[in-house]
């Protein structure tokens, strides 16, 4: 016997039923190199976004930089006016205060504390040749110093140099004066005493001529007493 014939719609279902399991594959494959892509795109945008990141990091170490070096200026500034408008005991305590700092960690910051109290002129432990000293010991070394510092540091320094040699022309002015002063007096002396012993010399020969009048006048008297004529008379 034959077998009964099955409806043609029938067979077109059973076909399309057959078929479609070997469509599977490739929607999982659409949907895995779906999901490589996207995971690509997040890739790359992680990428992108820590590479603007970093331009981004950039500048700010020059601002950092900047506000320190601002701080750091306005530390210095503040420090200076209360050591200028402070009394000698407070005075004193910001000079052992900074001196002892500097012993403890001679940092080129510390050393720049220092020197400038040390320029500072005002008060009574003011040195201006050790400033000078600290102050050239940083200049010789300025990449250790802000840029703030720096520009502090060459500043001070060039006006510890005017001061000091304004001071050390003065001195030279004032010993040529005294030097002066001295000879003048040294050469009045010695007019006077040439004077004092003319007067003298002048007195000993007034006194000598006046001896030998004296002389002179004793003789004649003598010489009339012993004439003829005077005895009998």
């Amino acid at each position: 016997m034959r077998a009964p014939m099955l409806p043609e719609r029938t067979v077109v279902l059973l076909r399309n039923r057959t078929a479609a399991p070997r469509g599977r594959p490739c929607a999982r494959r659409g949907a895995t190199g779906g999901a490589l892509a996207a995971a690509a795109v997040l890739v790359g945008a992680g990428c992108g976004s820590l590479g603007l990141g970093q331009r981004a990091s950039t500048p700010s170490p020059v601002i950092k930089t900047a506000s320190a070096g601002s701080t750091v200026l306005g530390e210095y500034l503040l420090l200076l006016q209360k050591l200028v408008q402070g009394t000698p005991s407070e005075q004193a305590e910001i000079v052992a205060n900074a001196q002892r700092d500097y012993d403890v960690a001679p940092t080129p910051s510390r050393e720049l504390k220092l020197a400038l109290i040390l320029g500072t002129p005002g008060h009574p432990v003011a040195d201006l040749p050790r400033a000078q000293g600290l102050l050239r010991e940083l200049m010789a070394n300025p990449e250790m110093l802000l840029p703030a510092e720096r520009a502090l540091t060459f500043l001070e320094l060039s006006l510890i140099d005017d001061h000091l040699t304004l001071e050390a022309e003065n001195r030279r002015l004032q010993n040529d004066a005294v030097r002066a002063d001295q000879q003048r007096m040294a050469n009045a002396n010695h007019r006077l005493q040439a004077e004092l012993d003319e007067n003298a010399r002048l007195r000993r020969e007034l006194e000598e001529a006046r001896a030998k009048l004296d002389a002179i006048a004793n003789i004649e008297r003598s010489l009339n007493e012993r004439k003829p004529g005077s005895t009998g008379r």
